[in-house]
């Protein structure tokens, strides 16, 4: 695959939007030019939504006129052709949890994301309206722009039952994300990224819901700043092209030595296999069903229960346990194809690196990851999921 680090990308997306904060903070550290354009300009509505046949942001768009939707693909796209800067570890172990931490990231934090821009919308009602007014309007019209928002957020607003979050399973949600937070905060006292001294693709995966979310809507930056100012400075800190940081003067450029893992993170993958368990099981159990159910699905037929082409496609609803509190949602294929790459990876380890892995994963509750079995693998192609 050809590609080119030297001439300017274009980043379509908001400064609100959740994925492009990851695709967003990979090509600052990975030194990627690009400029980053709003889905108001023309050529979007022109060019690139025809492209893809889908509303959604992020999109990237090459020198070339290559256009790529997912985030995951964009990534993907750089580390084929442009290794270095290192975002992905070299080493098997670090690899594996880098990944599985990135799709978690990815997917695992949407409840807490959402729950937090949505169930307190009136206390930042006008901040929604403003950022939201960014990506669907154009100009210098201010009571344009925030009529505009209100009516793309009545859209999103609905989307919390759909998560599971619900006034009944709000408080687990957020106790769980506030746990995580602590843990967070600690891990950062003691390094300026997930994996040490140089980020990856785990602290990429992190930022989509911890910066565009929860890093800048009023009440849960508030809450951010307050209880983590250490993850409020690692997403200040991921917005910026440097890798060392003044704070850790004598913390090399480099991931830890050794394949390790920072002791700090384990509290962290103990909690994040903890609650992202029951959501992962439930996901594959239904997607397995479906699978069965559909036993003539050909290779290529897309991964949706209607048959649609969706960014967030669903098989159905699910049941899980979250600490104890019933939750019901729709299943989200999306993140099972996340977690299976990962997860596919890790499971792939051998000799040394997967004793030490298989080591890690039983000191942080993570055995099930090894255990989770597609009944058939999923990849993205022509912008939507589709069944192998």
């Amino acid at each position: 695959m050809s590609g080119s680090a030297t001439a300017d990308y274009t980043l379509w997306g908001t400064p609100h939007s959740l994925y492009t904060g990851k695709i967003r903070s990979y090509l600052i550290k990975k030194g990627v030019p690009f400029r980053q354009v709003c889905p108001p300009h023309p050529r979007f509505r022109s060019e690139i939504k025809p492209a893809i046949r889908l509303k959604v942001a992020p999109v990237l768009e090459t020198p070339e006129g290559r256009i790529l939707q997912d985030t995951t693909d964009m990534i993907e796209y750089f580390e084929s052709f442009l290794p270095r800067p290192l975002m992905v570890p070299e080493t098997p172990v670090q690899r594996a949890v880098a990944w599985l931490i990135g799709a978690f990231g990815s997917e695992g934090l949407l409840p807490a994301a959402m729950s937090y821009r949505w169930s307190y919308r009136a206390e930042q009602e006008n901040f929604l309206r403003a950022e939201f007014g960014r990506g669907v309007h154009s100009g210098p019209d201010r009571e344009a722009r925030l009529a505009a928002g209100l009516q793309l957020m009545n859209y999103f607003n609905d989307f919390l039952p759909v998560l599971g979050v619900t006034e009944q399973t709000r408080p687990v949600i957020e106790t769980a994300y506030l746990e995580l937070l602590d843990a967070l905060d600690i891990h950062f006292q003691h390094y300026p990224y997930i994996l040490g001294g140089r980020p990856s693709i785990a602290d990429c995966g992190l930022m989509a819901p911890l910066y565009a979310h929860l890093a800048r809507d009023p009440v849960p930056t508030t809450l951010m700043k307050n209880k983590a100012p250490n993850v409020y400075r690692w997403t200040e800190r991921m917005n910026l092209a440097a890798i060392a940081d003044g704070e850790f003067p004598n913390c090399p450029e480099t991931y830890l030595p050794g394949d390790a893992i920072p002791p700090t993170l384990e509290p962290v993958l103990r909690l994040i296999f903890q609650d992202w368990a029951p959501d992962i099981l439930a996901n594959a159990a239904c997607y397995n069903a479906w699978i069965s159910a559909n036993a003539d699905l050909a290779a290529g037929a897309l991964v949706a229960l209607d048959g649609a082409r969706s960014v967030h496609p669903t098989l159905g609803p699910i049941e899980y346990t979250l600490r104890d509190c019933a939750m019901r949602r729709a299943s989200s294929p999306h993140a099972l194809w996340h977690f299976d790459r990962a997860a596919s990876y890790a499971m792939g380890l051998i000799g040394k690196p997967a004793k030490a892995q298989a080591a890690l994963l039983k000191r942080t509750g993570g055995e099930w990851v090894l255990g989770v079995a597609l009944a058939r693998p999923m990849q993205r192609r022509d912008y939507v999921l589709v069944v192998c």
